[in-house]
């Protein structure tokens, strides 16, 4: 017996991908990327980086190893949904609590399999990042069409998923206190500065530098998070009250931020950068790193000239900027993720430069 497809994909140019449901059945439309990790879905699944976007995984089965309780990046997953070409349903891994299925089933989420994810791909990749309607079957195109043409894809990502009240990380034997502009973190960044000694304080991405400077914080973070750089004005306007006052540390949107305060220029990327296998080179030491990364945005190289940070990385495969540094300032920031996990571990030594550069902050204070 053929099994009929219940779900599908629709463009706004009319094209539709058809597949089977599985986690909830919700109509959604969300902005499509893709992503080239080989592991990892439940990392990604739980970034809240991924707010309102749908993601193909190009790696064809999703689901083997389930879910596990300590994985999460986040309590509660935005993404807008997920798209697999082949969905296992029956995990085998000792630590897996829980089905992907299910999973999103709880929190809303949308998931498509069946898909012919590599002619999705390149799709993608030739026509970019760009509306899709996840809906049922045997919607009408005229009514697909019509939800895709009036709806627009939230543009408030950071507000969304960027916690409306302060938390505390606090490191078994803490050196140094950190204050978080949290706008969308990322579990694994407090972890990894907990282990390296720094109690982390995150905060709301809408918090007032007064209330920073409050903490008397050792060194300021800026983290990752959705959407355009340049909707995040409240964070432009702490970092540009902050800089050369406290230490400075940014990742991926936190890195853009950090440009953008400074006078640099952003601008969004066809279809992102979305992977954990990105070469960049260190501009400062000529090592090559392999690196996880996503995001649609990037900072535009030549609006760097007339500011005081200088770049540090450069993207090998197309020449966009992944790094960029103000030592007079104590300010340094970088695209991509060093503390991805799973993922390759080349860039934690940024993590060292942070502690360093707050030890310097603390014996000239």
């Amino acid at each position: 017996m053929v099994r009929q497809y219940d779900r599908k994909l629709m463009f706004e140019d009319g094209t539709e991908y058809p597949g089977w449901a599985f986690g909830a059945e919700a109509e959604k439309v969300c902005e499509i990327v893709f992503n080239t990790s080989m592991v990892g879905y439940q990392e990604i699944l739980s970034d809240p980086s991924y707010a309102c976007q749908a993601v193909v995984m190009t790696y064809p089965i999703i689901g083997s190893y389930g879910m596990a309780a300590e994985d999460y990046e986040t309590d509660v997953p935005a993404i807008g949904a997920m798209i697999v070409s082949e969905y296992n349903d029956r995990p085998s891994n000792f630590r897996s609590g829980e089905t992907l299925g299910a999973v999103m089933e709880r929190f809303g989420i949308p998931g498509i399999s069946g898909v012919d994810t590599r002619k999705l791909t390149r799709s993608i990749r030739d026509k970019g990042s760009r509306k899709v309607l996840i809906t049922a079957a045997d919607t009408e195109r005229s009514r697909g069409l019509e939800i895709l043409k009036t709806t627009r894809v939230p543009a408030d990502g950071v507000a969304r998923v960027s916690p409306r009240e302060k938390r505390v990380w606090n490191a078994p034997r803490e050196r140094f206190r950190v204050a978080a502009i949290d706008c969308g973190m990322k579990r694994n960044i407090p972890r990894s500065l907990n282990r390296l000694g720094c109690t982390v304080i995150g905060l709301p991405y809408d918090t007032p530098p007064e209330a920073v400077r409050a903490l008397e914080p050792d060194g300021v973070f800026l983290s990752n998070g959705p959407g355009d750089p340049r909707d995040v004005l409240q964070v432009i306007k702490t970092v540009r009250s902050l800089r050369g006052q406290i230490p400075m540390f940014g990742i991926c949107l936190g890195h853009q931020l950090i440009s953008l305060a400074y006078g640099a220029d952003c601008y969004k990327l066809k279809f992102g950068h979305r992977g954990s296998n990105h070469p960049v080179r260190n501009l400062e030491t000529g090592r090559i790193e392999i690196t996880s990364q996503n995001h649609s945005y990037a900072v535009e190289l030549s609006s760097l000239k007339d500011t005081e940070l200088t770049p540090t990385h450069i993207n090998l495969l197309d020449g966009t900027v992944e790094g960029v540094c103000c030592r007079k300032d104590r300010v340094f920031s970088v695209q991509y993720h060093p503390e991805s996990a799973p993922g390759p571990e080349d860039s934690a030594y940024l993590f060292r430069q942070f502690i360093r550069w707050m030890e310097e902050g603390k014996n000239h204070g």
